[in-house]
């Protein structure tokens, strides 16, 4: 059963054209690695899936569990089980990071004695007990910032996730607590999982606790390359990303 479907994407960001043509299709249970060079488009196309205000369909559509999501709100789309963790969060200093986790708990659908002991079993997980009474992600370290925005996710508990570089910016030991808890979230540890994630990573490191079924390469706007994604990060690593779509397009012709 599809999870997520990208038909023919074209999106603009102010009046430039940012996507073209992009086609994607992700299986329940099924994992994706979204690789590219800086300002290829990767948050763009997450930014589009989620239906950021900023970022204007004007080609093809979107949908999700065989329904259109095109033209939905954020909030819908939201609703539906999608979830984003972005790369650069804002911090807000007059909202409470346990404020946030009790309207990500009512948007999930819980409330009261429910509520309180999922924020209280999440918070642990991600050892973030002592921060939920500071102002949202205000003073957070970088790996703090991630394991907030984790912990908000794995309170909504979407059946489809977005996560933009949660490898960047993160200490070792943060890397640790991040990997493993997007782990969990895509239950990557169940033969018969039915979440399914879209993961934009630089680094690779978050392929050291996520087994993603595959890797994509989005270059200057389209995806170029689609394969199995610890040998596109090994080839991206040693020869660049031009070299990989090369490579990629001569196999499509063999």
């Amino acid at each position: 059963m599809e999870s997520l479907r990208v038909i023919n994407l074209g999106v603009e960001a102010g009046r430039k054209r940012i996507l073209e043509n992009v086609n994607l299709y992700i299986k329940n249970g099924q994992t994706f690695i979204l690789f590219g060079p800086n300002g290829s488009g990767k948050s763009s196309l997450l930014s589009a899936i989620i239906g950021h205000p900023n970022y204007r369909i004007v080609k093809g559509r979107i949908t999700f569990r065989g329904e259109d999501i095109t033209n939905l709100s954020t909030d819908e789309r939201v609703k539906r089980g999608i979830g984003i963790a972005f790369q650069n969060p804002p911090r807000v200093s007059g909202v409470k990071l346990i404020d946030m986790l009790r309207f990500c708990a009512k948007t999930a659908g819980l409330s009261g004695e429910e509520a309180e002991k999922r924020i209280e079993e999440c918070a642990k997980i991600m050892e973030m007990e002592d921060m939920l009474d500071r102002p949202l992600n205000e003073g957070f370290s970088g790996g703090e910032v991630k394991r907030s925005e984790l912990l908000q996710l794995m309170i909504l508990n979407p059946d489809f996730l977005m996560l933009d570089e949660p490898d960047s910016g993160v200490d070792l030991e943060n890397i640790s607590i991040v990997g493993n808890a997007i782990k969990k979230l895509l239950e990557r540890d169940k033969k018969d999982r039915k979440k399914s994630g879209l993961i934009i990573t630089h680094t690779g490191h978050i392929l050291d606790y996520v087994d993603a079924d595959y890797g994509v390469v989005l270059f200057d706007g389209r995806i170029s390359c689609i394969g199995d994604p610890y040998e596109i990060l090994e080839h991206v690593r040693r020869y660049g990303y031009e070299a990989c779509i090369k490579k990629c397009l001569e196999e499509r012709r063999c």
